[in-house]
């Protein structure tokens, strides 16, 4: 396994550069090539989430609303909770406002590629409506760049496995309620084993049930989730007023310290931040427009504003919450695992019962990023094969929760860093060379938009 991780950290070393230009250099592209219009038509974004545009004749497997909770479910998750105390650990306070930047750029980059995952939709061998980064390169940019959609999809069949959420969600089981040996007479490693399969088991009840029905509970669980956890973090925050304000002066003063003493100085503390948001809200990733292309909407631009919400509510939102409680409990200055970071902090404000609720929101969280997850990876296997093939993905999915639950953290977070990485690099390139596609159908939707504002 030491062989193995350190093969992954030098793939890491050599994809960090590139992925950092498309991301950040191509995002910044979109965001000033976009005039700014996704960000300007937000409230109108949200109109489309409450429904007020549904066609229910339209194309599609399922609304805009489940596919934003969809895809909300899987990128909300422990990366939102661990993800962000393992970057503060790692590069300090101000790697928090990097994960900012990254965010309020990845809106831009969610925008464009789920506009695309909708303008350019194709079929899986069963003649069922598919879209994705594989279809919108394939038919946007011509066959010619199908080795691209190979790329992506080879480097997605590994970094569209549950192992972070599994391993976090079991290092947090064993934190706070681990029973007591004497009474099972189980080593460490015979629990870690036994919580993998409970976690396969209970996955495997909803991912064999197909789109429809990991939609359908993601939509469910994802508003009650996020609002339980933002007010946890909130009552913390109540609780230690006097911190708040300081903490949030830390994270801006520190995001400057050219001194910094993490590895790769100041560009190292950018690249941990840019890795850990991308992996927050997966903005560039291509992950997202896979559910966004199944949503009964014919109207591209419409599809991309509701996808543009996504990092707002994982990243802006979820991770500041988690940032700010971190950084003044002083947790981030601990050793330890990510998980077990946002513990102590949410014990050194709610004693005991902190612990225990934080295990309520992390089940919650590990369960809708499970039920989501496989999907991608189904629909990743699917295009190198056939739909038929696809679905033997959830076994090697299930599979792969129970090796997580055992393995280290450091494993499987270079494991998914490097996947991650990978993915990145064939995704923004069709992104960007498609984004004048993307401009012209804006055009004429945002000013049929002011059009009708007018009107009223």
């Amino acid at each position: 396994m030491k062989e193995f991780n350190d093969f992954l950290l030098s793939a890491i070393s050599g994809t960090e550069w590139p992925m950092f230009i498309l991301l950040i250099g191509g995002g910044l592209f979109l965001v000033f090539y976009s005039k700014f219009k996704p960000y300007l038509f937000f409230s109108h974004a949200i109109a489309i989430t409450r429904g007020k545009y549904d066609d229910k004749n339209a194309k599609g497997d399922v609304s805009s609303l489940q596919a934003l909770s969809a895809a909300v479910a899987a990128t909300v998750g422990l990366g939102n909770i661990s993800g962000v105390a393992i970057a503060i650990h790692d590069g300090g306070p101000g790697v928090v406002f990097w994960i900012w930047m990254t965010a309020i750029i990845g809106m831009c980059i969610k925008f464009y590629s789920c506009s695309l995952s909708i303008m350019y939709r194709g079929e899986d061998s069963e003649g069922k409506l598919q879209g994705g980064p594989m279809f919108y390169i394939t038919q946007g940019l011509g066959k010619k760049f199908k080795p691209l959609a190979v790329f992506f999809c080879i480097a997605g069949i590994f970094g569209f496995l549950g192992v972070f959420t599994a391993n976090q969600f079991t290092e947090t089981f064993m934190s706070v309620i681990k029973p007591a040996d004497t009474i099972f007479e189980m080593t460490d490693y015979n629990w870690k084993l036994a919580i993998g399969f409970a976690l396969a088991i209970i996955t495997s009840f909803v991912i064999f049930g197909g789109l429809t029905k990991i939609a359908k509970v993601a939509t469910t669980i994802v508003p009650f989730m996020v609002m339980v956890y933002l007010l946890a973090v909130i009552g913390v925050m109540v609780m230690n007023a006097s911190k708040v304000l300081p903490s949030l002066q830390l994270i801006i003063t520190e995001a400057w310290n050219f001194d910094t003493i993490v590895t790769g100085g100041f560009w190292g503390l950018v690249i941990i931040g840019v890795r850990r948001a991308m992996f927050s809200n997966e903005a560039g990733l291509g992950s997202a427009p896979m559910y966004h292309g199944q949503s009964k909407n014919e109207e591209p631009i419409r599809e991309g504003l509701v996808a543009m919400l996504g990092p707002f509510i994982d990243t802006i939102l979820v991770c500041t919450f988690t940032a700010v409680v971190i950084i003044l409990s002083g947790a981030y200055q601990e050793d330890g695992s990510g998980i077990v970071m946002t513990l102590n902090a949410f014990n050194a404000s709610l004693g005991s019962w902190g612990g225990v609720l934080l295990m309520i929101i992390v089940s919650a969280f590990a369960l809708s990023t499970l039920f989501t997850y496989s999907y991608y990876g189904v629909k990743c296997l699917s295009f190198l094969t056939n739909a038929k093939i696809g679905r033997f993905y959830n076994w090697y999915f299930v599979i792969m929760i129970v090796f997580a639950a055992v393995a280290s953290l450091e494993l499987v977070k270079n494991l998914i860093d490097l996947s991650y990485a990978l993915m990145v690099i064939p995704n923004m390139i069709a992104v960007l060379l498609l984004a004048p596609k993307v401009n012209k159908a804006a055009k004429v939707y945002f000013q049929k938009m002011k059009n009708e504002r007018a009107k009223a």
